[in-house]
């Protein structure tokens, strides 16, 4: 049975946090991940070319969030007392705020916290938000990660 959001306890679910995950960022998944999504750009393919220009490695492309924000998203989303139903989950969007660039050789620790979860008729709405950190304790990127619900047949 589909537990909606507006249903008792989605106060106390709201906050509710998720154990950092670390990712080590590496090179050949940089350059992977690049020619996946079609950047060109020699920063992210090109040691040389990123050395040049001051970087310590390979830059990531900033949608690289999702590679290593998805370790820490996913326990959010199946987590019971979250309530989300994962097989009728709609991806509604997402926003992003970037600190400094991702570079292979990072190691960046994302945690996720349920920011907000809400229901409009009968569609629930799911909020995370994702704060990762490189290894220096710098933000890379603060995510906030927007999820619908569908009701089921019995809503």
């Amino acid at each position: 049975m589909t537990r909606l959001p507006a249903e008792a306890g989605s106060e106390a679910r709201r906050g509710k946090t998720f154990a950092p995950v670390t990712y080590a960022v590496g090179r050949e998944k940089v350059r992977e991940f690049a020619a996946a999504v079609g950047e060109t750009d020699p920063l992210h393919s090109d040691l040389e070319a990123a050395l040049a220009a001051g970087h310590a490695d390979l830059v990531a492309p900033p949608m690289f969030v999702v590679v290593y924000s998805a370790g820490a998203l996913g326990p959010a989303f199946v987590d019971a007392d979250v309530g989300m139903d994962f097989s009728r989950m709609v991806h509604a969007g997402q926003e992003f705020a970037w600190g400094p660039l991702v570079v292979a050789g990072d190691e960046i620790v994302t945690e996720v916290e349920v920011a907000e979860i809400s229901e409009r008729g009968g569609v629930g709405f799911f909020v995370f938000e994702s704060r990762s950190d490189n290894q220096a304790g710098e933000r890379v990127c603060t995510g906030t990660w927007t999820c619908v619900v569908r009701p089921g047949a019995e809503s």
